[in-house]
């Protein structure tokens, strides 16, 4: 994704998302530096969002006119103001809204609510800045103008023995230090919401209704796997933004209760799953796109069409991945500055958690998605197979391990090989002499069975002795599969993940999670075409690494990992064939 902003000190660069992020999460996708939306200032053409939200318009020149000493001043008079005083030799603080953690030495490290001299603010994306003795870069977007510049640094926020912050600080109208925090996290919420509308807004109206235009340069399967479901998120988004608006209070912004704004919302961003599962899809088609130049030209046209800032496409496409990240960033920030006496704080610390889940449930069905592929593969690594795919009815592997499975009517026991999937429990047998490649025996429908724990002793149905037993009884037909394990623990393993194979069936079903069957074919035939390519059918050792990279939450915690290996792989007694055979052999020196 090339860079929004042209300019030659500070190149801009991707960072992947990770664990060190404030909420945890392990989000989808990778993250600019820059702060998305990219109209940082907040600034946007009214007439454009006439026909979006309507009576709301008045609200927002209400806000604006009554934010301006807040607000951020990215570009136009605004910015050029900041530039002038700056040259004149006045002094400009701005204090940091987010925490900018940073390992770049020419990039400057803050935390919320610390102070920065504003030295130069030329671009509207990153200006440069100092505290104490350390300057840098920063993103602008993460810091508000001070509020009185005239007041000194040093009290600023007024600190008290202990590091605290002293609440008896005041700022006018009687606002505490906390509650001017709190304004400020208010209005950046609604702000860059308005400026979030203002991007999808552009891409439907500018991108997509222009490629739907030339139906002899895109199909509508192309237009699908570039753009996803990005018009039902500016749906949702555009009643969502109308939602905030009805909880903002314009007079009192630190006031205002949006947190039962999020958890009213909270299901509906779900959708955000579908589209940050297919961002990888769309940035390869555009990437084959515009290798052609009449597509590069066409996108081209289109931005400058809809009057959109100097961003290609694919970077505006990041942005409802990183929208859906950003949310818990900030309602972390708000639940900081809210009093527990707030009217807003329980529906705040709610929200918080609900969009961490949303995220989370983002990642999960990310990681299903790339799952797909692996069991794909697996299937194709089994002799012998029959029936339909793994992929048509599950989509995760709970469980694995060896069992001696019982039949009637001899009661013949076989070790055998299962794999507990969603919905199925497929068993299969080992090679004889390669004991690495498997052959598929048979499956049994999970959805139809329901499991009976099995004291040791003598088993009735089957009338004979067993341990360390369960079954699997068909409710439909009477039918009994009889399972014996080698060890208790290696039982209630088998038996827990039973368990979280109906909880899994049933959260899939509550979430509505599901693989498209282009999905599903597209896995079936990547994996036809690897072992063709002359890959061994033979379920090697990557084949096992796949199983143990699988989420088994059945395993505690304290297994040592050569200890979860054997579960699916255990160990056998050591052969005395070759012993045998040395002592008849009459060649013996």
């Amino acid at each position: 994704i090339r860079s929004p902003v042209a300019f030659d000190i500070l190149p801009l660069k991707l960072h992947p998302f990770s664990q060190s992020t404030p909420t945890g999460l392990d989000c989808v996708g990778w993250k600019r530096r820059i702060s998305i939306p990219v109209i940082a200032d907040g600034a946007l053409d009214k007439t454009a969002l006439t026909d979006d939200v309507g009576s709301e318009e008045d609200l927002y020149e209400d806000f604006r006119s009554s934010n301006h000493r807040y607000g951020h001043p990215g570009g136009g008079g605004e910015q050029l103001a900041i530039n002038e005083l700056i040259s004149d030799g006045s002094v400009v603080y701005a204090e940091a809204l987010w925490d900018h953690v940073t390992m770049d030495d020419q990039e400057l490290g803050f935390k919320a609510g610390d102070v920065i001299e504003v030295m130069d603010a030329t671009n509207k994306e990153w200006w440069w800045g100092r505290i104490l003795d350390s300057e840098g870069w920063f993103p602008a977007s993460f810091v508000r103008l001070r509020v009185n510049q005239d007041e000194p640094m040093e009290d600023y926020p007024l600190k008290v023995e202990g590091g605290k912050e002293d609440d008896s600080r005041r700022f006018g109208m009687g606002q505490t230090t906390k509650d001017q925090m709190r304004t400020n996290v208010i209005n950046e919420i609604i702000s860059t919401e308005r400026d979030y509308i203002k991007h999808l807004k552009d891409i439907c109206e500018g991108y997509i209704k222009q490629c739907r235009k030339r139906a002899d340069m895109f199909t509508e399967e192309q237009l699908k796997t570039i753009f996803g479901n990005i018009e039902d998120i500016y749906r949702c988004q555009k009643k969502f933004v109308k939602a905030l608006e009805k909880k903002f209070n314009k007079d009192h912004p630190h006031l205002s209760e949006v947190g039962s704004c999020f958890l009213e919302y909270q299901t509906e961003f779900q959708i955000y799953s579908e589209y940050c599962n297919n961002h990888p899809n769309a940035c390869m088609e555009l990437s084959r796109l515009t290798k052609v130049n009449k597509y590069v030209y066409f996108f081209e046209a289109c931005r400058l069409l809809q009057k959109m800032i100097d961003i290609s496409l694919d970077g505006f496409l990041l942005t409802p991945v990183q929208k859906i990240c950003k949310y818990p960033l900030q309602l972390a920030e708000l639940l900081k500055y809210t009093n527990p006496q707030h009217r807003d704080f329980k529906d705040v610390e709610a929200a918080l958690n609900a969009m961490k889940n949303v995220a989370r449930l983002i990642n999960e069905r990310k990681r299903r998605l790339e799952n797909i592929d692996k069991i794909a593969q697996w299937q194709s690594s089994i002799e012998d197979w029959e029936g339909e795919d793994v992929l048509v009815r599950s989509s995760e592997l709970i469980y694995s391990g060896e069992l001696a499975k019982i039949s009637h009517p001899q009661a013949k026991s076989q070790q055998r090989m299962f794999f507990l999937f969603d919905h199925q429990l497929v068993c299969c047998k080992k090679d004889l002499l390669r004991r690495d490649i498997l052959y598929y025996k048979s499956r049994i429908n999970m959805d139809d069975m329901e499991i009976l724990d099995v004291e040791d002793g003598k088993d009735k149905d089957f009338n004979i002795s067993v341990k360390n037993a369960f079954k699997l009884h068909c409710r439909d037909t009477e039918e009994v599969h009889l399972f014996c394990a080698k060890k208790p623990e290696q039982k209630q393993r088998w038996l827990k993940a039973f368990e979280n194979e109906r909880r899994q069936v049933q959260l899939d079903q509550e979430t509505g999670f599901s693989i498209t069957e282009v999905q599903k074919k597209q896995a079936m035939l990547n994996a036809s075409k690897q072992h063709h390519a002359g890959k061994p059918k033979a379920v090697t050792r990557p084949y096992y690494d796949f199983l143990m990279r699988q989420k088994h939450p059945t395993l505690p915690t304290t297994l040592p990992q050569q200890q979860v290996f054997m579960l699916a792989e255990p160990k056998r007694k050591p052969s005395n064939f070759w012993q045998n055979i040395s002592r008849l052999t009459p060649f013996r020196k």
